[in-house]
Formats: structure tokens, sequence, C-alpha cells
């Protein structure tokens, strides 16, 4: 398979605009305006789940509890990785998530990369079997500029609930699945979501054994589903622009990146907005894979490689 080409965003969104989501108990998520949560946070009373950690400067929205994006998240040595069901049904628990209730996770909103932090917890926690989930279109940035919402100074204290993870496979792509389409004349397709400096080699993340990318992969940056804003575009723009770069309702598609993180984007995007049915995330992606040392493409040679070497030491 060929590299995708580029495909200018701008153009598009000239002619489909930005729109808001519904945010009804009903059609709730998978997105959510500031507007509009501050219209319904007083009917369907969702919790607000605030993942940029204890210590922030512009406040929290009414009701939010606050949660660490790195609980979330694997080891220093491979980010990506998986928690087991037991360490996130105490996790859930901790911060009282319910599988029913409406949950809204809350970003900073500084960029399209801050994004994929909201997106990953989504996609953990709709594995984990939250059923309404949405994410703050734009973050804390989006709530807290034009019109004026209130803000509190500290974060409730969450009330524990007895929720238990039974985590579903059916967005999740594991390294043995990967490796067996890498070794197959698979049908499925490899996304790669990260900057087109990685997919070609050219950098590599610092716990990634080595640079490059998946053999028989394609390139599509988590940068293309955003307007040039922290807001990520509405759904019937991500499935235009789904469309027009190749992507079908009928696909098999597995996104990753170098720990699960832009990888989450693509898979939103694809995935809630744009609405393909079989999209996975492979969550430790590239350093897992990397440092298992199994096969990649575009990874440079050993002489390219000292010479890089050597000009970063100049």
């Amino acid at each position: 398979m060929g590299i995708l080409s580029k495909v200018v965003v701008g153009t598009i969104l000239l002619v489909f605009p930005l729109l808001p989501a519904a945010a009804s108990v009903e059609g709730f998520g998978p997105l959510v305006s500031a507007e509009e949560l501050a219209t319904v946070q007083s009917t369907i009373n969702p919790l607000i789940l605030d993942i940029r950690g204890d210590t922030v400067e512009d406040g929290r929205i009414p009701n939010a509890i606050s949660a660490r994006y790195a609980d979330f998240r694997g080891p220093k040595e491979n980010p990506g990785q998986l928690l087991t069901e037991e360490a996130l049904t105490k996790l859930i628990r901790r911060l009282g998530i319910e599988a029913t209730r409406p949950t809204v996770i809350v970003y900073q909103g500084k960029n399209e990369s801050d994004f994929g932090a909201a997106a990953r917890v989504y996609w953990t926690l709709k594995s984990a079997g939250v059923s309404k989930l949405a994410i703050l279109n734009g973050g804390m940035n989006a709530w807290t500029e034009g019109d004026a919402r209130p803000v509190i100074e500290r974060a409730l204290l969450p009330t524990p609930s007895t929720f238990s993870v039974k985590f579903s496979s059916a967005w999740l792509a594991t390294r043995e699945e990967v490796l067996k389409i890498v070794e197959s004349d698979s049908a499925v397709r490899l996304i790669d979501a990260r900057p087109e400096s990685f997919y070609n080699g050219e950098k590599a993340h610092p716990a990634a054994a080595r640079p490059g990318t998946l053999p028989q992969s394609e390139y599509f940056t988590h940068s293309g589903w955003f307007s040039g804003g922290p807001a990520i575009i509405d759904s019937k723009t991500a499935q235009r622009l789904a469309t027009k770069s190749g992507f079908k309702k009928g696909d098999t598609l597995v996104s990753f990146c170098n720990t699960g993180h832009w990888a989450a984007t693509n898979w939103f995007a694809l995935s809630e907005l744009a609405g393909i049915e079989n999209v996975k995330l492979y969550p430790e992606s590239l350093v897992g894979w990397s440092n298992a040392g199994l096969p990649m493409a575009n990874t440079p040679g050993l002489i390219e490689t000292l010479v890089k070497k050597v000009k970063k030491s100049l």
C-alpha cells in the first residue's frame, strides 16, 4: 500500500464549517461544545472528568473531578501499554465513573496534539464499558473563552463507584494481531498517525529502540482532523474527509503512532466521527513494537544513523 496523499483540510473546512454536536442523553457524544455543556449540565448531570491533573491555573468547570492522563497510561519505558483490568477497575472506581452516567472528558485544548489525551481516555473508558461518553471539543480553553462561563477553584472529591471493568477487544489491536497482519497478505490497513518525519524514519520517540514505521503501513497524520486549532472537526466533515482520503466504510483499520496518543485521535475521528465500524487502536504502538525487536520499514541504515548522531553532537 502506498502513502496516502496529503489532504488540504483548510479548503474542506471552508465548505463544511464546524457544527455543534447533539448533547441530549439519548444522543450524547461523541463531542460536546462548551455552549452545549453549559446548557445541559444541570439537566443530564454528567460527570465532568478533567484529565489535566491536580495543578491548573484556569480553574475547573463546576462539579469537575480531577484525574491525571498519566494514570490511564503505561510506564515511562512503554507509555502506551494497557492497564490491567484490575488496575483500571481501581482507577475508575476511585474517580466515581459509572457505566451509564454521561461522562465528559476535559483536556486543556492548547493544540492539536493535546486532543490525543482526551481521545485515549475516551477509547479506554469505552473499551472498559462506559456507554455514554463525550469529549469537550476545544477543551478547557473553549470553556473559558468567549461567554463568561463559571469556574471553580478546586475539583470536587469523587464519590467512589462500584464499576467492574471487563475490557472489550472490539477496538483493540494487540501486538500479536499486528504481527499477523504484517506477516500476511492481509486486507487490514495499518495507519500511522504521527507527523511525516516519524513515518519517514527521520525522527523517533525517545523510548523507541529505533526510528521507522510498521511494514505495509500508510501515513495519515492526526493533525489532518483539525482546522488549525484544538477543536476537532464535526462528524459530517470527518465523514467527507475520510472518504476523500480513501477510507471506506467496510475497511478494517488499525491506528498506531509512538505510544497510542496521536493514534487515539485517528481512531476517534475514523470510528466515532466518520462512522467506520471496524477501527482498532494499537495502544503500545511503535515504542512497544520496536523494543520487542520486530520488523520495521523506513528504518535508516547504519551509516545514515551514524551520520545523524554525529550531526546532533556538533
